[in-house]
């Protein structure tokens, strides 16, 4: 079973910085895509940025451009670095994995992380 403990997040003002990171712990076949999600109390759940084992990096449209996310896949981390941040980026951010175990393809989320930036 994969766990996914994130950290990072906090209170940035506009045009700030900050950083959030995902690590992957437990046991699993496979373990692919990473990335994150973030909802706010007026939306749904969005994506944000993903980024598979090869690398390969994908960004909605809202965040494309300021955000950046990496992956380090012998320490099972990802990072999220978000620049340029706006008012409309305060959210709760939530890390999720996609994962083989025993053969059942399942994705994982973690607990969530506050960001907050204000204007």
């Amino acid at each position: 079973q994969v766990r996914l403990m994130e950290s990072g997040g906090g209170l940035a003002q506009s045009g700030g910085s900050l950083r959030l990171s995902c690590v992957a712990t437990g046991t699993w076949s496979r373990l692919d895509d990473m990335g994150w999600y973030r909802q706010n109390s007026e939306k749904l759940r969005e994506p944000v940025a993903r980024i598979s084992p090869g690398l390969v990096s994908m960004y909605s449209d809202a965040v494309k451009g300021r955000f950046t996310i990496s992956r380090d896949n012998a320490k099972k981390t990802i990072v999220l670095e978000m620049n340029s941040l706006k008012p409309d980026d305060t959210a709760i951010y939530t890390c999720m994995a996609d994962n083989i175990v025993t053969y059942t393809e399942t994705r994982t989320w973690g607990q969530g992380i506050q960001v907050t930036v204000s204007s």
